[in-house]
């Protein structure tokens, strides 16, 4: 029976040089494989941001299924759910009224926040931020929010706030 030669002797030299080969390829995989799942990370948040943006039939079973997103019938996002909450408002809402709302539609979706308040605030300055809602001050001074598509319905006495980074409107 022939013995293997090592790769310190003499005879070992192409063994050395395979091994260096198969070093300098796996580490070349390792560094594919991580570029490959970061784009497929990437893949998954965009098309999960566009299944919360416009309704999950639209993306299609085979879509959702590759990004884990439940049916149709799935419970509604945390994001979604304030989304709902204004577009249905007649009058503009401060953040405890979005909360209290909340809490009566799915008190389970606020279970695992350790400030619900918070949550809601930071969500709606978030959906402020990307248009979706206007932030206002109510008739009692307070900080309100209303949805923009419904922003003709912000009532007489509540005064429209700049959205942040913008500049307040001057009186002429």
């Amino acid at each position: 029976m022939r013995e293997l030669q090592s790769a310190q002797e003499p005879g070992g030299a192409h063994v050395d040089r395979v091994l260096a080969a198969m070093h300098r390829e796996f580490n070349s995989l390792v560094l594919q494989r991580a570029a490959i799942l970061n784009r497929i990370g990437t893949i998954k948040q965009i098309i999960s941001g566009l299944a919360n943006l416009l309704d999950d039939r639209l993306i299609g079973g085979e879509l959702s299924g590759l990004v884990n997103q439940r049916s149709r019938n799935r419970q509604r996002g945390f994001t979604q759910t304030c989304r709902q909450v204004l577009k249905e408002s007649k009058r503009s809402l401060i953040s405890q009224e979005v909360c209290q709302e909340i809490e009566r539609r799915n008190p389970t979706l606020l279970l695992h926040h350790r400030n619900p308040l918070a949550s809601v605030s930071t969500v709606l300055n978030r959906l402020s931020r990307y248009g979706e809602a206007r932030v206002v001050v109510n008739e009692s001074g307070r900080r309100a929010w209303v949805w923009t598509a419904d922003s003709s319905a912000v009532l007489q006495d509540e005064v429209a706030l700049p959205r942040s980074g913008e500049s307040a409107p001057l009186d002429s």
